[in-house]
């Protein structure tokens, strides 16, 4: 378990719900991974990220699917691609990884409470 945190600090990360609009491959990236175009609502807007995910997901399966990403960390350059938020999931028992997403359908920008 990781060190302890307050409330404040957890706070701190701005944690946004958006869909995937535009999907595509990633053939530069050092690891399988996909190139990702997501709507965050009006007040974040659209932001692009990469995510090693290809092992459970598609690019087709992808496309109109709510996903959480962290939107306050800095751009990170990843290859040619500027991934502008950490899109979030686990790993699964082999270390492929699944998407956090909501269960029921909420406005994009929503900010996880």
């Amino acid at each position: 378990m990781a060190e302890e945190i307050t409330y404040a600090d957890f706070e701190r990360v701005d944690i946004r719900v958006g869909t995937i609009i535009e999907a595509s491959p990633f053939p530069e990236a050092r690891k399988p991974a996909y190139k990702l175009v997501i709507d965050f609502g009006p007040e974040i807007g659209i932001k692009k990220s990469s995510a090693q995910i290809t092992v459970h997901y598609t690019l087709e399966s992808l496309i109109g699917r709510q996903v959480l990403g962290v939107v306050n960390f800095p751009p990170r350059q990843i290859g040619p691609v500027r991934s502008e938020v950490l899109t979030l999931g686990f790993e699964d028992e082999n270390g492929a990884i699944v998407l956090t997403a909501v269960e029921q359908p909420v406005p994009n920008g929503r900010k996880m409470m």
